[in-house]
């Protein structure tokens, strides 16, 4: 499953060399902290837990086995660090706040009002996430935000694809029921 070029930099890594890691770090760091960001929804926890995920990395290097691919390896690292961060401090996740426009043009007013559905619609999805299980909420961050197939899922999660689809159902069910009552409850 590795390239020749992975496996030379994780036998680097072993070895101590500093840039070796630093190069792995360079490579990976965007798909950890997209991920972080989508599913804590916070710059500074994705930042934190993005840091935490390199050190995991590092420490658990020498004992990976090369069975998966490396990206899907490290994004199993930054799900699981990223839903322990989760549960550690109970914060709503996929928070995203409005940003305030100073004197809009009427050129610009559509599009900043058309700016205002988009943001207020995400807030409302992640404030409706953040009322899910962290699994729950997980299963759905990785399946629509992420947009990984099952199998990239099942590597992820290390749960069956049978057992994804069915949380992935019952995760639809459960946000459509929130959001029917989040919606409902805003038009009232």
């Amino acid at each position: 499953m590795l390239t020749n070029k992975e496996k030379q930099l994780i036998s680097e890594i072993g070895k101590g060399n500093t840039r070796a890691f630093s190069d792995l770090v360079d490579s990976y760091k965007d798909l950890v902290f997209t991920l972080s960001i989508r599913m804590l929804g916070n710059r500074e926890e994705a930042e934190e837990v993005s840091q935490d995920v390199f050190i995991k990395v590092y420490k658990s290097l020498p004992s990976f086995k090369g069975d998966s691919k490396l990206s899907t390896w490290m994004y199993r690292i930054a799900y699981n660090t990223c839903l322990d961060r989760i549960k550690k401090i109970k914060k709503k996740r996929m928070h995203t706040e409005l940003e305030m426009v100073d004197q809009i043009s009427y050129a610009d007013l559509d599009t900043a009002f058309q700016k205002m559905v988009r943001t207020e619609r995400s807030a409302l999805i992640g404030k409706c996430l953040s009322r899910l299980s962290d699994e729950d909420a997980g299963v759905l961050t990785l399946f629509y935000l992420e947009e990984k197939n099952l199998q990239e899922m099942e590597k992820v999660t290390n749960l069956p694809i049978n057992t994804l689809k069915v949380r992935l159902f019952r995760a639809r069910k459960r946000l459509a029921s929130i959001m029917e009552k989040s919606v409902n409850k805003e038009l009232l």
